[in-house]
Formats: C-alpha cells, structure tokens, sequence
C-alpha cells in the first residue's frame, strides 16, 4: 500500500479547487458581462429611436447614448446595426463600432485584472476615453445641430472648428490643452493673420466655449481646467453698430423708377420685409398667397415658430397689385415654387441664394437713389427700427418684433433711441 503524503494530497486539492475557480469566474464573466449596441424603444420627442451601447455587469445594465436617434425601421436588431436605408448609415455605423471597442477593452482589461468593477465605473472609464478629445466632443455637437436640421448653423459651426484645427495643426487635442495661452493665440490668429472683426472672433470663441461644457457634461474632464470666465479668458462682445434708413431714404425708394425687374423684385422684397416690422427674409419668401386673409396678414415665423397676424398696410396691397400671379402660384416670391419644403437643407441652400442675390440688387439699388448707406434685406428690420424710434411703447414694438422678452427688445431698440441723449445734450450746451 502507497503511504499518504497529507501535504501532497492538500496542494492536489487545493490546485483543483483553484481551477475550479478559474472556470467559475470565466463562466460568470462571460453570462453576467455583456456590451451590444441596443435600440431604445421608446421614442424621443422627435419620434425617433437613440442609439446606446448597453454594458451588463453583474447583471445590472447602463447605457452609453450616442447622440444618435433613428426610425425604428432603419435598425437592424440581428446584427445590432444602421441599415442602409438610412442615409448616414456608414458614419453612424462607424461610431457605434469605435464606442464598442473602446467598451470590450474597458471590461476586457477589468476582467484581465479580476477587478470588481462596477457597470457605472466601466461607463465612466469608457467615456472619459474616449471623449477627452476636442474634436470628438466637436462632432457630436456638430451632429446636434444636424439633428436639429438647422443647417444654415451647421455650417457655421463646421467651418469654425474646422479653422480651429487648422490653428493646432493637430488631428486631436486634449481639453487639459484647451487653456488661456491656447485661446489668446488663437484670437491674435483670427484678428491679425484672418481679419475677422472683434465680433466674430467672440463668435468662434463661444463656439470652443459650448464645445468645452459639452464634453464637461458628457465625461470625466476635471471642471479645474475649464478656461473660461472671470480670471481665465473672457469672451468679449463689442457694440455693433446698427444702421437704419430714415423715412425721406425709405420715400426715395418707394418712387424710384428706372430698375431692372431683377431689381424691383428685390425691392419689392425688402419693402415687403420692411412694411410688416422688419420680419426676415426666410420668412417672406415663404409667405403665401393663402396667408392673406380679411385684410391681414397671419403666418408662423420660422425662428421660433409663434403665429404672427398683422394688419396689411396699404402700401403692401399696391406691392401685391403688381407681383405676377397665376392660378397656380403659391408663394408671392417664386424661390419656393415647386420646391420639396420637405427638404430643409434644400429650402436653407435656396434662402442664402436668394439672399445673396437681393443683396447684391440692392446695393445697385441704393447707387441709383443716390443712398450712401448700405442696404441689404437685414436693414429693413434696423430701418424700422429706426423710424419707429421712440415713438411707439415698448409693449407694443415688442409685439411687433415678435420677442420673446422685453428687455431684448429695449436692448435692440437701443440703437435707435436718441431723442432723450440728444435733449439732454443740447440742455448742456445751448445757454
């Protein structure tokens, strides 16, 4: 008979129980942790579905959204991917595999290391990597605004960080790097080598600044290296310089003759704009024929979409005498005929044509009426701005501006006011 060697026997038990472990915990590992790109069901307020990276850890789930929201149709739940019926479906498809990599390395190196983490501590880990970068941050902020469909702004937005990165010369950037001295170079680099206006620099910095409290709000960036505010790098805006045409000007063109039709058609535009308080371009050239009823005007304003109804002035009815109409015709302006308003970005594209195209009439329009001021379809508004002056109480042109606040319409209504400051004034200097 063999003699028992106790110590011998332990360590063979001892070993088995160890693998027995192993297996244990690779078994569990594998059941209790998962991470998939998921589909929430419930719709947002736009109808549609976000798309999130769903990480289970012990059995309890988080969710790490996207930023991106799709019809439920346009998923495909087999292989938990964009079909390609959606039309950035590459791009979003792209992000969903970079957020899932970044994931299974997370929880991989978790489990390497046998670490109890928790699904919430693998969540923040994920995003404080892979959202410390600037431009990631940048990208989804841009995709915000394309969410929003409002394009004319994604494009400003898209060409400021674009010329900020050529700025760094750098492909990414940490926000740790995004300090004072950054920010300051950056600014003499807009004023002095691009020539942009104080005003638009300020602009390009609120971008970085929305930016920056984007990707505090979305990771693990430490709220210590935020560059902005009192002490740091404040944001400055310079008083604009708003100027008006005066009731003779406006008379002037009202009764000037000897224009092409191209540029009486885009008088008649800014007169049009003019007459109902200066409303914006967008708008009137989507004014239709319809929207003319018992003697006033009712339309819903693009900016913020409030209904606006209005009296129509007799000097509007002699414009509308003389546009051309037929039986088919919709918009009193012919942009928007036979054009998909579906489409915003095809809507926005018509409207800056558009615009571009008045402006320049205009400019020929004033050379011929002998006005030095500079005219362009924004004027109208600060035009009537600055004939109303202070003749009309606040209440009401707050009405007629259609804002939302009354002290931005003191604010606007600012540059116009002059009849106080020039009282007191010749009180001073006439004895």
């Amino acid at each position: 008979m063999y003699a028992i060697d106790i110590k011998e026997c332990f360590s063979y038990v001892l070993a088995a129980f160890n693998y027995l472990r192993i297996v244990f915990l690779f078994y569990t590992q594998i059941v209790m942790s998962s991470i998939t790109p998921f589909l929430v069901k419930r719709p947002n307020s736009k109808n549609l579905h976000p798309i999130t990276i769903r990480i289970i850890k012990d059995r309890k789930p988080v969710y790490i959204y996207l930023g991106q929201a799709i019809k439920l149709n346009q998923w495909d739940s087999k292989n938990c991917r964009v079909k390609n019926s959606h039309p950035d479906y590459l791009e979003i498809n792209q992000l969903i595999i970079t957020k899932l990599s970044k994931a299974n390395k997370s929880l991989l190196n978790a489990e390497i290391k046998e670490d109890n983490l928790s699904s919430k501590y693998i969540k923040r880990k994920i995003i404080s990597k892979v959202e410390d970068d600037f431009f990631i941050v940048a990208q989804y902020y841009l995709q915000l605004i394309k969410d929003r469909k409002q394009f004319h702004q994604f494009d400003i937005e898209f060409k400021r960080i674009e010329i900020f990165r050529e700025f760094i010369k750098k492909k990414s950037l940490n926000f740790n790097e995004l300090n004072f001295e950054l920010l300051k170079q950056f600014e003499s680099y807009l004023l002095n080598n691009r020539k942009l206006v104080a005003r638009t620099v300020a602009n390009y910095m609120i971008t970085l600044r929305t930016i920056f409290n984007l990707g505090i709000t979305k990771s693990a960036i430490n709220i210590q290296f935020y560059p902005f505010g009192k002490g740091k790098y404040q944001i400055r805006f310079p008083e604009t310089r708003k100027v008006g045409l005066n009731i003779d000007e406006i008379r002037i063109l009202e009764n000037i003759i000897g224009l092409s039709n191209a540029q009486q058609y885009a008088l008649n535009v800014w007169l049009i704009s003019f007459y109902f308080a200066g409303i914006r371009v967008s708008d009137v050239l989507k004014l239709k024929w319809k929207d003319f009823l018992d003697d006033r005007l009712h339309y819903r304003m693009g900016k913020n979409s409030k209904l606006v109804s209005l009296k129509i002035p007799d000097k509007v009815l002699n414009i509308l005498n003389k546009l051309d109409r037929d039986t088919n015709s919709i918009y009193l302006f012919k942009e928007f005929e036979d054009v998909n308003v579906a489409d915003e970005k095809l809507i926005r594209t018509r409207i800056k044509t558009a615009t571009r195209n008045f402006n320049r009439r205009l400019e020929i329009v004033a050379e011929k009426a002998g006005i030095d001021k500079k005219i362009s379809m924004h004027i109208a508004r600060h035009s009537f701005g600055n004939i109303s002056g202070d003749k009309i109480p606040i209440q009401l042109l707050q009405k007629l501006y259609r804002h939302s606040s009354v002290t931005t319409t003191i604010m606007y209504q600012s540059n116009f006011v002059q009849k106080d400051t020039d009282e007191a004034l010749d009180k001073v200097i006439n004895f």
